[in-house]
C-alpha cells in the first residue's frame, strides 16, 4: 500500500483518526469492491488533514490496483435490488432536473455507471444519456438491456472529444484513486454551463458522528471521506460553481436492508431477516435517510470553454 498526500490541499500533514481494521498485505479481495459489499468496519488506516481537515484512506492501494479491483468485481446482489435503484435514480433525476430543467434530448454521462440503471431512468425521461463503467461484468450487465454503457474510465478512447450538458457521479467519487483529477476531466467534458451531480457519503453528518467507529460507511472499498465543505472546496478548486448542496437519501428493499443490519450486527441482522421473510415484505422499497449522503450539483460558467 502507498502513502499518498491530501488530495485537497496537497500537503503530508496528517493524524490518524481510526487505525487499520484490514491487513496492508497481499492485493485487494475483489469481493470487498463489490457495491453491495457489507463488510462493515473493514478499512485501511483513515486519516484527517491537519491542514484542510480532508478526510482519506492512507496508505492505501496503489491506483492501477484498484482500477483492477473494479474492472473484476460482480455483484449479484445489485441485480437483484434492481427495483430500489430504479426509484431511488428516478427520485435522483427529479432532483437534478430541477437545476438543469427538462432533458429535450441533452447528453448526460453518467461515470460509474455499473449496470445502467440511472442511464436507463435518464433515457426514459428523453435525455440522450451514456454511461462509463470499469467493471466488465457490469457492462456486460448493462449492454445485454440494450443501455450504451462503455467500458473503462472517462478517460476511455469513446469519450475522447466528447461533450455533455450534464454529467453525474452517483457514489463513485469515494472510491477513486485522485478525486481532483476525475473532477478536473468531468469539467473539461462539460459544455459552458453544464451541471455535474456528485452524490456520496458525509463524515461529517450527525450519524457519522455519533456511531464513530461503527459507523456502516467506514470500508475497504472508500478511500475518501468527504464532508459538504470539503467536497464544495475541492469542485470550487477544479472551477465549478456550486449550486446546491444537501442530504439525499435511496430506496432500498426490505429484505436488502435487512441483510445490511447483519453487517453491523449477525445476530440482530438473522433475526430481522427472518421476520422480513416470514411477513412477506422482502420485496417491499422503503424510503432510508439518514443524513449522511448527500448530494452537491454544481455548475461550469457559461464562459468557459
Amino acid at each position: 500500500m502507498n502513502y499518498v498526500n491530501c488530495n485537497l490541499c496537497g500537503r503530508d500533514d496528517w493524524q490518524v483518526r481510526l487505525p487499520a481494521t484490514v491487513s496492508a498485505n497481499g492485493v485487494p479481495d475483489v469481493r470487498a469492491f463489490r457495491c453491495t459489499s457489507a463488510d462493515y468496519g473493514q478499512h485501511p488506516q483513515i486519516v484527517q488533514c491537519r491542514f484542510c481537515g480532508y478526510v482519506y484512506a492512507n496508505p492505501r492501494w496503489p491506483a492501477d490496483k484498484l482500477l483492477d479491483a473494479y474492472g473484476s468485481v460482480e455483484d449479484e446482489t445489485y441485480v437483484a435490488e434492481r427495483q430500489g435503484r430504479l426509484l431511488t435514480f428516478r427520485k435522483h433525476l427529479h432532483a437534478l432536473e430541477k437545476h438543469t430543467g427538462p432533458a429535450q434530448s441533452r447528453r448526460l454521462l453518467d461515470v460509474g455507471a455499473y449496470i445502467g440503471v440511472f442511464v436507463e431512468v435518464a433515457r426514459a425521461a428523453g435525455w440522450d444519456a451514456w454511461g462509463v463503467e470499469p467493471s466488465e461484468w457490469a457492462v456486460q450487465q448493462a449492454q445485454a438491456h440494450g443501455l450504451p454503457i462503455i467500458h473503462g474510465t472517462q478517460h476511455a478512447a469513446a469519450l475522447v472529444g466528447q461533450s455533455f450538458d450534464v454529467i453525474t457521479m452517483w457514489d463513485v467519487i469515494e472510491h477513486v484513486a485522485d478525486p481532483t483529477a476525475e473532477l478536473t476531466h468531468a469539467y473539461q467534458m462539460l459544455k459552458p454551463g453544464g451541471v455535474i451531480a456528485v452524490h456520496t457519503m458525509d463524515i461529517d453528518s450527525l450519524t457519522a458522528r455519533l456511531m464513530g467507529p461503527r459507523w456502516p460507511w467506514l470500508m475497504e472499498m472508500h478511500i475518501h471521506y468527504f464532508s459538504r465543505k470539503t467536497l464544495a472546496e475541492m469542485l470550487q478548486k477544479c472551477g465549478y460553481e456550486i449550486i446546491w448542496s444537501g442530504a439525499e437519501g435511496r430506496y432500498l428493499r426490505l429484505g436488502y436492508l435487512a441483510s445490511r443490519v447483519g453487517g453491523l450486527n449477525h445476530t440482530l441482522g438473522k433475526w430481522v431477516e427472518f421476520l422480513v421473510r416470514r411477513l412477506n415484505l422482502a420485496e417491499v422499497p422503503v424510503p432510508v435517510n439518514f443524513g449522511d449522503l448527500f448530494t452537491i450539483y454544481a455548475r461550469k460558467a457559461a464562459d468557459r470553454l
